[in-house]
């Protein structure tokens, strides 16, 4: 395997197992050691329904998974010692009734892939035609070869719709072939045999926890000949769901067809006396409808509905309508690397995951893990703001709206809960599924205020790239406000031996969890006083453009012209922590107080720390799960100037771990930012390859869907330079020396605009819409339709040495003195092997290289 000159690898997928495709996910070979991994990776999903890879005939599995978004149960939050405030209902996305299976028996013989004697197989995940195909040719134990060819396909046009498509032809004898269609409550990944899925036992809080008992009651189950439905409620949370099957068979061949209904099962049985050359063709449409409280009866007429018009269109009506959504998708969003074609597979399949995670959340959220998996248990987090919400709003800015009025729908609850930790305004729940906090650790959890500035700043990027001031003035506003008024409520006022007054925000945590409830984190204070700024903005911009909306806003929301130039007073003082001794912002008040952990020489067995080491360890020392003053450079560029952005990089890159997966892509855009064009690519391949390689251990419980769009972001950020401060679009490109070429597309206020990247030149095309300008690097230049503009560069920015060595301040001294150092704490160890040490850094000064 080669790697870059840091030691990443270059392509660290096995490439005789997944070939590369430009424009699929191909498997040539089935194996049980990665079951879950690739369940995720096969995956499909449409934002409102997802169904995991799991094979036609149910084995072998890891994780039997089929999820709606937002259908969840809920249970009590037990706390070893109760306070005030704390989270009472813990939310956890349910695992709906399976429609996938089509168990295949062969002369009795079923078809299990793990032990079959497989002549042909190659699974293919399709990004054009949106749909999952598998191709196997099996000896059977009589010595029989039969074809099996398979299709599957969750649909973008019609959200409650899956399609999937069964053909079994022998190729040398005749058989008797039964196919056994099921829809099947495996009720937390129990399948049909009462066997649990193999999951780990180990401790890892990123899974999903499991339900002691039974979560879907049976509210009803009824079949016709060619008709299955079954419904359920929730046990606890009261949600109704209904899943409806129909089936139609074509063949020349003798048919036997059985069908029945139980609370818990539904079958559909195809008995064939099967000759050779004479194909099977299945056809199976699987409808999903769920509300929070609609009865089950009203679920089942809706199902019949859509199943009605699979009826009367036909699959391949669907299948043509799959393939026009996704020319539109790729029309907006695709990004081409010329020259690396296991790059541009890479970076569709990511660009395709956020497809299925946004296309029809309609007003949903979309969660950590999309509808892939149950990881995070399918919770909602501030990272959908700070890094999907952002690519849709310049790919495809109708899915951002969607996704911003989930948001605007919780206000109310935002609001309960602001009262509960007694605060004006409106405080966002860190994660959550129906709009309440179901954090049960307060310190890295509810004390992550900034999820309020994650979402104004979701909907200014949404605004600034679009001037959908109707959304804005009708509906962003309101969220606009309530956060601002948090701020000014949450925040308080000190006044110096001079008379200076400065606002500060004490006890919360910034989005890195290995540091948490401080005072003045820094990503939280830039991004609050960015809110308060907006909320002034965009109530001077309505005042302006819609004195009706403006008026109105005031009186519903009783805002006061005192309490906006409050909003401006806080943000025009609010305290942004910087130290004169290291010439850098502190992530916080007290950080630099701490040691730093020596990462250099932490052992790799111990890695992730989350799961090594107690928080109380971590959270003494200066360490970073994930980028959190990298990541305000970013989101607040226009705040920093380029001095400032490179020493804060150069100080907070040698003690972030990349624990998260959040944080490479965010290292990466600001690495090539400030110089660090090698550290960049390092970054952007970690970043990219994250769950196809499987590199935190973790793809098996869902995409990680933030990380995919930090993809985008890294791409068109990070190597296309491109920024978007109040709605105008400039570039300061940084093209790696490897690539020949870089080619993107972006929308802003309703102009497409193709740009392409090259080592000496940005080329600009309108595709679609009006004329537009955009900055290079200084110069202005207007775009307008069918004249492309060529803009010449003088290289690719500032090439600096990749950061190496350990920490450029150890040996160091504080501002009071004392020598800074770095250490590496060991776990207990037994009694008879002595008490557990610190490993310490030497401390004769030998700054890294840059």
């Amino acid at each position: 395997m080669n790697h870059d000159p840091r030691g990443v690898p270059l392509d660290p997928v096995d490439r005789i197992r997944f070939p590369v495709d430009p424009w699929a996910l191909v498997e040539t070979e089935p194996s049980r050691d990665d079951l879950g991994t690739t369940e995720t990776l096969f995956a499909l999903g449409n934002g409102y329904l997802g169904m995991r890879a799991n094979p036609e005939e149910g084995r072998d599995s890891y994780a039997h998974g089929t999820f709606i978004n937002g259908f969840h149960e809920t249970w009590p939050i037990h706390h070893a010692e109760e306070a005030f405030g704390f989270a009472k209902v813990g939310q956890t996305i349910v695992n709906v009734p399976d429609a996938k299976t089509m168990k295949i028996y062969i002369d009795d013989e079923p078809l299990l892939l793990t032990v079959a004697d497989l002549h042909h197989y190659r699974r293919t995940l399709d990004f054009r035609e949106g749909e999952l195909r598998r191709e196997v040719v099996w000896r059977t134990p009589s010595g029989k070869r039969v074809s099996i060819r398979s299709r599957r396909m969750v649909s973008f046009t019609e959200r409650h719709l899956a399609l999937m498509t069964l053909e079994i032809t022998m190729l040398e004898g005749d058989a008797p072939i039964v196919v056994s269609s099921q829809v099947l409550n495996r009720q937390d990944g129990i399948d049909e045999y009462a066997q649990r899925a193999r999951a780990s036992e180990e401790f890892d809080p990123r899974k999903a926890s499991r339900f002691a008992a039974r979560v879907l009651e049976p509210r009803g189950d009824w079949h016709s000949e060619r008709r299955m439905i079954l419904g359920y409620q929730t046990a606890h949370s009261g949600m109704t769901l209904a899943v409806a099957v129909d089936h139609t068979i074509e063949t020349d061949n003798e048919v036997e067809e059985l069908i029945s209904t139980e609370p818990d099962i539904g079958k559909k049985v195809y008995r064939v006396q099967a000759h050779q050359g004479q194909p099977i063709v299945i056809n199976k449409a699987v409808a999903y409808h769920n509300s929070r409280g609609v009865a089950v009866r009203e679920l089942f007429d809706r199902c019949r509905r859509t199943l009605d018009r699979v009826r009367q269109y036909g699959f391949e009506h669907y299948r043509d309508a799959q393939r026009t959504w996704l020319d539109d998708w790729w029309a907006g969003c695709d990004v081409r690397i010329e020259g690396h074609p296991h790059l541009q597979q890479a970076v569709r399949w990511n660009l395709f995951q956020l497809a299925q995670a946004s296309a029809r959340a309609d007003q949903l959220g979309i969660a950590a893990k999309g509808v892939t998996g149950s990881g995070y248990e399918g919770h909602y987090f501030w990272d959908t703001e700070a890094y999907v919400i952002p690519f849709l709003s310049h790919t495809h800015p109708g899915l951002a709206r969607n996704a911003l009025r989930f948001r605007v729908t919780m206000l109310p609850k935002a609001r309960e809960r602001a009262r509960e930790v007694a605060q004006l305004g409106a405080l966002f729940p860190w994660r959550t599924i129906n709009g309440d906090e179901a954090s049960a650790y307060y310190a890295a959890g509810t004390a992550q205020y900034h999820i309020n500035a994650d979402i104004s700043y979701a909907l200014m990027n949404y605004y600034a790239a679009t001037g959908d001031s109707s959304f804005m003035f009708r509906e962003g506003v309101d969220v606009l406000i309530e956060t601002a008024r948090l701020w000014a409520d949450l925040g308080f006022w000190r006044t110096d031996a001079s008379g200076g007054r400065s606002f500060h925000i004490h006890g919360v945590t910034g989005p890195d969890e290995y540091t948490t409830v401080v005072n003045n984190n820094l990503f939280t204070n830039v991004m609050a006083r960015a809110n308060l700024w907006s909320a002034v903005r965009v109530l001077r911009d309505m005042a302006d453009h819609d004195p009706d909306a403006d008026a109105r806003v005031r009186t519903r929301l009783r805002v006061t012209d005192a309490e906006v130039e409050e909003w401006t007073a806080c943000a025009d003082a609010m305290v942004i922590p910087y130290d004169e001794a290291l010439r850098v912002h502190p992530q916080d008040e007290h950080f630099l107080e701490r040691e730093l952990w020596d990462l250099e020489n932490t052992p790799a067995e111990m890695r992730p720390l989350l799961l090594h080491y107690h928080p109380l360890v971590i959270y003494r020392f200066q360490v970073l799960k994930q980028a959190d003053v990298v990541l305000a450079l970013f989101l607040q560029g226009d705040q920093f100037d380029q001095a400032v952005k490179r020493r804060d990089f150069d100080y907070y890159d040698p003690i972030t771990t990349g624990d998260s997966t959040l944080s490479a892509l965010v290292q990466a855009i600001m690495a090539a930012e400030v110089g660090y064009q090698e550290m960049a690519l390092s970054y952007f391949h970690l970043g990219l390859f994250v769950d196809l390689a499987d590199l935190h251990d973790n793809t098996a419980d869902g995409v990680h869907i933030a990380s995919a769009a930090g993809v985008w972001n890294a791409l068109v950020h990070g190597f296309g330079g491109m920024r978007d401060y109040g709605g105008h679009l400039t570039f300061d490109p940084r093209l790696p020396v490897e690539w020949p070429s870089l080619t993107f597309r972006l929308r802003s206020h309703g102009t497409l605009l193709d740009v392409r990247l090259e080592a000496e030149r940005m080329v600009f095309t309108v595709v679609t819409g009006g004329e537009l300008s955009v900055g290079v690097r200084g110069r202005e230049v207007v775009v307008a339709p069918g004249d492309p503009v060529e803009v010449p560069l003088a290289g690719q920015g500032p090439v600096l040495r990749s950061l190496e060595g350990h920490h450029p301040v150890i040996g160091d001294l504080r501002a009071d003195g004392t020598m800074i150092t770095a250490e590496v704490p060991e776990p207990s160890a037994p009694l008879d092997e002595g008490p557990p040490r610190l490993v310490q850094e030497p401390i004769t000064p030998s700054p890294a290289t840059t």
